[in-house]
């Protein structure tokens, strides 16, 4: 192969890294209408009273709209595939308010100052109701987030808007509590990760226009173009028929553009004024009403026998969805089920959880989507079981973790692994961090110690039997090919990868491969970039046009050699039968656009009925100061099995991004509400994301496995990156003071406290 498993530069680099106009803003035509909201200064409340008349009278101002004038119709924000899972409990703009930033009005005008003097203008007189900002008290609680009747969840997930339910379910297999009685070692310990941003640099934005055929075409910075097209015509009360979404480039998504949390607004003015019109989220906005991770409470009991040998497990989370439901009944599912399946031997589980509406900012995907908590909770549940037993935590994980052929419990998608080199990489994770000598922990002398902490990890690749991945395969006249996608590209390089697929497959130049990028209109169906589905499902997509064309291409050569297509063969750059007898892949291009009634272009969809792991090792070194409790990371250390590595180096950037997002979670970042249930931290002078000189030195390594299902046997990496920082960090903290952190982010007061607590009792 030339290209698959090569690190391949990227096709967009010198267009980023010269400046190029490729964003959503950069696109925008100079006439749009700006578009702001008009956002909630209450959690929960109801408008009594909404005076828009001068604000109207602004000089500029071309639309003004409350919830009297949006179309009454219930629908979801979250990008998924349909029917969705997520409850239909939005409106674009809703009497009822139930957070602090919640949208109240919508303003478009001439200029962003004829706007912000608009909102000014805006007199809205409120019914402040008191608000649930705790989701311990939120199940059947008398404050109901959402009351209305016309509230609606399309899937049973266990829902109902009258207990503050967003989805509640039990899974169990075993008899748990019988098991765990029998177990010699046992555990039963409660984590907390709090709610984190996405802090993508890119915020959320979009520009709409109307066409000629009076159809609504939205620009925007999404990862799920497809699903906005199905969104909008919801909202809007219209055929789905008459949007038309394109994707630029990207500018970071995460997750948090799973969620279609800005569209909304702009398309509905263009709708309604046939104007141009763009929003752009300020960093405030993008802090206050955005689509965070899910704040989660997992409580953990876990036994082992007198060998080490984990043989049951039982997980309860405990979710908040916030406001409004995006993501939530299906965020909550991978916390048990990609954490309980770490551990091979076991033979009874149970899986309960509640996912409850509160009065904050409604939560969404976030790379890790529910893994990152679950893993968090049940990794470091086998830490401290493994302290109890008095065992090294990289052995009781050698005696338990998912082996080649082995069962994966609880994990649904596969019965097995049948692509799995974790045991290599814990192997190797313990070399590069020389584990033995380090464990547990090392005392410098100066106050400060390092201690060293181990956490194992697997995702999914994709949805089975529901995510779809879409392909377009054309060969041009001039011997070149299109390559039409209908994945979004949000600087992950999947682009890229797709093209490396594409040129090995057809035998060219990666050159020789044009990337076409998302218009809904005439991209090939996908659900999207998420659930760590593009290389492997868009990926199989791509091999099976390619093939299916390379047929095409041999069968028109065959034709023009007066051949039996049985007897041509195609090297990528000619179809012959021998060395005397061959044509060109230019003639036959040619060819195809003259008396010729069969076309030269291909387009498959692709959609797996298994979801196979990716996995991973990480191990943290970290120092602390035992007077402040200042925590540093010293060294990371990650070994991953991605199946076939498309292209390393996007795998190296992909493993080093998803740990120093995981760091952030670890140690520093945390989204906090006042009293009133506002955000406190609402910039990036309040919430801290971890900079280069907080994450130490990342070292990443590839233990590549063969994944039969997957194109060229690759697997997903960019979910299952994020997932071990947190458990190893806690570890690792634990292993150098002796204080066990069990609410996310570990910082300095918690630890310095801790430690001034055990002094205290001896």
């Amino acid at each position: 192969m030339s290209y698959v498993s090569r690190p391949v530069r990227k096709k967009d680099a010198m267009a980023l890294v010269t400046g190029k106009p490729v964003y959503t803003d950069d696109l925008a035509p100079k006439d749009c209408l700006i578009v702001k909201v008009l956002r909630s200064p209450h959690a929960n409340a109801w408008i009594e009273e909404i005076k828009t008349g001068t604000a109207r009278q602004v000089n500029g101002i071309a639309a003004v709209y409350t919830y009297k004038d949006v179309p009454k119709k219930r629908f979801t924000l979250a990008g998924q595939t349909y029917p969705e899972l997520s409850p239909y409990d939005h409106y674009i703009l809703d009497r009822r308010l139930r957070f602090v930033g919640d949208a109240v009005a919508i303003v478009a005008g001439e200029t962003e100052e004829a706007v912000d003097k608009a909102l000014k203008r805006i007199k809205v007189k409120y019914q402040v109701d008191q608000p649930v900002l705790d989701m311990h008290k939120a199940k059947d609680a008398d404050i109901l987030v959402h009351p209305e009747e016309d509230w609606e969840a399309k899937i049973p997930v266990g829902a109902d808007n009258k207990r503050n339910l967003c989805a509640s379910g039990l899974e169990e297999s075993g008899d748990v509590d019988k098991i765990l009685g029998e177990c010699k070692y046992t555990v039963d310990r409660t984590y907390h990760t709090k709610a984190n941003q996405q802090a993508m640099m890119e915020t959320f934005r979009t520009y709409c226009y109307m066409d000629h055929f009076g159809r609504l075409n939205v620009v925007s910075s999404t990862q799920i173009p497809f699903h906005v097209r199905r969104i909008l015509g919801n909202a809007l009360d219209i055929p789905s028929s008459k949007v038309r979404v394109i994707k630029p480039r990207i500018g970071g998504g995460f997750g948090a553009k799973q969620t279609s949390v800005c569209e909304i607004y702009p398309a509905f003015v263009t709708w309604m004024t046939g104007r141009p019109s763009k929003i752009i989220y300020s960093r405030y906005e993008s802090q206050i009403c955005a689509s965070p991770r899910h704040e989660m409470e997992i409580r953990v009991r876990a036994g082992a026998d007198e060998n080490g040998i984990v043989r049951a497990i039982d997980v309860y989370t405990l979710s908040n969805a916030g406001a409004y439901g995006e993501h939530s009944p299906t965020t909550v599912g991978l916390s048990g089920h990609k954490s309980i399946a770490l551990y091979r031997h076991t033979e009874a589980y149970r899986f309960a959880y509640d996912v409850v509406y509160t009065n904050v900012q409604a939560a969404g995907a976030y790379r890790g989507y529910g893994a990152t908590q679950g893993i968090y909770a049940v990794e470091s549940a086998v830490n401290e079981l493994a302290e109890i037993m008095g065992m090294d935590p990289v052995k009781i994980r050698e005696l338990n973790m998912p082996l080649q052929g082995e069962p994966l419990p609880a994990y649904g998608d596969c019965d097995t692994a049948e692509s799995c080199t974790m045991d290599q990489c814990m192997e190797r994770a313990k070399e590069m961090m020389n584990w033995d000598e380090k464990y547990p922990c090392k005392d410098l002398g100066n106050g400060k110690v390092r201690g060293v902490g181990v956490a194992m990890a697997m995702q999914g690749s994709s949805i089975a039997g529901i995510d779809v991945g879409g392909a377009d395969m054309k060969l041009n006249e001039d011997g070149s090919y299109t390559l039409g996608l209908g994945c979004a590209d949000m600087g992950t390089g999947c682009d890229t990868i797709l093209a490396q697929m594409a040129a090995d497959c057809m035998e060219t130049s990666i050159d020789n491969i044009v990337v076409f990028g998302v218009d809904t209109d005439i991209s090939p169906y996908d659900s999207g970039s998420y659930a760590s589905a593009t290389t492997y499902t868009t990926g199989m997509a791509v091999v099976q046009s390619c093939q299916e064309l390379r047929g095409k291409i041999c069968a028109l050569g065959a034709k023009i050699l007066q051949a039996d297509p049985e007897e041509v063969n195609f090297d990528g750059e000619f179809v012959f039968t021998d060395e005397e007898h061959k044509v060109s892949l230019k003639d036959i291009a040619i060819q195809g656009t003259c008396g010729n009634s069969q076309e030269l272009q291909v387009t498959r969809t692709y959609s797996s009925p298994v979801s196979p792991p990716p996995f991973m090792v990480g191990m943290a070194e970290v120092e602390v100061d035992k007077k402040t409790g200042s925590t540093k990371v010293i060294d990371y250390v990650a070994v991953v099995d991605c199946g076939t590595p498309i292209n390393p180096n996007l795998v190296r950037v992909q493993t080093e991004g998803g740990i120093a997002q995981g760091i952030g979670m670890a140690l520093y970042e945390d989204i906090q509400y006042n009293e009133k249930g506002a955000v406190r931290n609402n910039s990036f002078m309040q919430y801290k994301i971890p900079s280069r000189l907080d994450i130490g030195d990342i070292r990443v390594e590839i233990r590549g496995s063969y994944e039969p299902t997957g194109p060229f046997g690759a697997k997903s990496v960019g979910e299952l990156v994020i997932d071990t920082p947190c458990p190893a960090i806690a570890a690792a903290v634990y292993n150098a003071t002796g204080v066990r952190v069990r609410e996310l982010p570990i910082t300095p007061e918690k630890i310095a406290m801790g430690i001034l607590q055990k002094e205290s009792e001896k």
